[in-house]
């Protein structure tokens, strides 16, 4: 590992990330909230950190290899949720402790959603503004955005775009060049938050409420700046409308997005067999949870019963984590299989979480073969996506994420009862968790705060894993990977 190369970079990034507490101040200002010293260490702090780290090696200049790129997005995201949590760690408004601060800073930087804070409303207005924000800059994914603007300081990045989206990308490049790859990114992102942004205005939310929620629905995490999340707008069914059909296109693979951009034929939507997949999942979540929520009684009117659970069906199902009602409360079957559904995910190449839907339809695809398989034992049987056949090392791949994911969720499950957690509450908090979801059922329902440190910590992790799909953070413990 070039220790001198992924200190230059990691120096760099800690300053550019510096600049994204400038906004926070700003809010600070115009709402004259009392927040403001708080955020003028914390930018104190990280840019005087960033410096010590770069000027000593600013001069170094070396080509990246793939394992210096898995280092620095390791590196940097754990350093990222630390230097992230100062601003709520320092602010005397919340007397969060640091356990909690970081928590909350990995939750938005990993867009999962899950908070510890609990009087929302009690909030400077520059913090609420903070914690959506945080959901923002982690949903594109810092690195990525970062690989757009770095190779003006002499930094190449592919090497750090393939360690920030691990799994089976069908476009391993939208341009020939990376740069362009990533602005393309940032201008699609950009593009769909400010159309957000503006539906949720025209919808009846304030200017700061539609800024807010937009930053956290492109994002697909799910932060809000009220205690009830979208259940503060119950009385307004038009900004649920605008949230489902955000959320829907943010959980969409942005290689799709850019295509279908580029060639002006939304056609290409339809062509994609992970699209309507990913379509035909919500859909059939959505029509048996309004069926189940009209015919239990739960909710009177038909069209009420329709709106609530297709979007609590796209919100979870995306691992956004909006809620306009205590789903967790709802009776039977209905909430467990919400969470289920979480496990699949948005697709990949979006900013969901989960598995995600092209590997649950490999998984599919593959135990279908092996049924044929035992019909027709010679049969060579090819698992194709459309109308391409994939090599087998595709598919074992997939199953070897499945394997490793499964083993870890299990430990990650054991850990947290071994807290004191009961078993349901236990197996939500780490499926919330390591799918970038945000709420859970039983104590983990409405919010993480009474749980104990070393589940927070835990917790936290698997935010991590879950992020960067589990293998960019393991592969690091591997002996190999540091074996010249």
């Amino acid at each position: 590992m070039q220790v001198f190369a992924v200190q230059r970079v990691l120096g760099l990034f800690l300053m550019v990330f510096s600049t994204s507490l400038i906004p926070p101040m700003l809010v600070s200002l115009y709402y004259q909230d009392q927040a403001l010293a708080p955020f003028v260490k914390a930018f104190t702090l990280t840019i005087m950190v960033g410096f010590i780290l770069w000027a000593p090696v600013n001069r170094y200049r070396k080509e990246f290899r793939m394992r210096d790129g898995f280092v620095i997005v390791a590196m940097f995201w754990t350093v990222l949720g630390l230097v992230g949590a100062l601003p709520l760690y320092l602010n005397e408004h919340i007397h969060m402790s640091f356990t909690n601060a970081v928590f909350e800073s990995l939750s938005g930087l990993t867009t999962t959603g899950a908070t510890v804070i609990t009087q929302l409303a009690d909030l400077p207005k520059s913090i609420l503004y903070y914690r959506q924000q945080l959901q923002w800059l982690g949903g594109i994914g810092i690195i990525v955005i970062a690989v757009a603007i770095m190779p003006m300081l002499g930094i190449g990045g592919m090497q750090l775009y393939r360690a920030e989206t691990p799994g089976p990308m069908k476009d391993s490049k939208l341009t020939p060049r990376i740069t362009e790859t990533a602005k393309a990114l940032w201008y699609i992102y950009l593009s769909l938050t400010v159309a957000c942004a503006l539906a949720y205005w025209a919808a009846g939310m304030t200017l700061f409420d539609a800024i807010g929620h937009s930053f956290s629905t492109i994002a697909i995490g799910g932060f809000s700046t009220h205690d009830e999340s979208m259940g503060y707008f119950n009385d307004m069914p038009q900004v649920e409308v605008v949230a489902i059909v955000f959320m829907l296109l943010a959980g969409v693979n942005f290689a799709l997005h850019f295509t279908a951009w580029r060639d002006r034929n939304p056609l290409h939507y339809f062509r994609d067999v992970e699209f309507k997949t990913y379509l035909g999942i919500l859909f059939t979540v959505g029509a048996i949870s309004s069926a189940y929520l009209y015919y239990k009684d739960v909710i009177i009117f038909p069209e009420d019963a329709i709106l609530s659970g297709v979007f609590q069906a796209v919100s979870i199902g995306t691992t956004t984590g909006f809620t306009t009602a205590e789903y967790h409360n709802w009776p039977g079957f209905l909430p467990v299989l919400l969470l289920f559904t979480s496990f699949i995910g948005a697709c990949a190449g979006s900013t969901g979480g989960g598995m995600k839907v092209i590997r649950f339809l490999l998984l599919l695809k593959q135990g279908m073969r092996e049924i044929k398989r035992v019909i027709h034992p010679r049969a060579i049987i090819p698992i194709k996506v459309g109308d391409t056949a994939l090599p087998d090392r595709v598919i074992e791949a997939v199953w070897g994420f499945f394997a490793t994911y499964v083993a870890i969720f299990v430990v990650i499950m054991l850990i947290l009862m071994l807290t004191g957690l009961d078993q349901i509450s236990a197996f939500s908090a780490t499926a919330a968790c390591i799918n970038n979801l945000g709420p859970g059922l039983n104590e983990v329902g409405s919010n993480y705060a009474s749980l104990t440190d070393v589940a927070k910590w835990v917790l936290a992790f698997a935010m991590l894993l879950g992020r960067l799909e589990i293998f960019t953070l393991l592969v690091l413990l591997s002996p190999a990977f540091w074996r010249r």
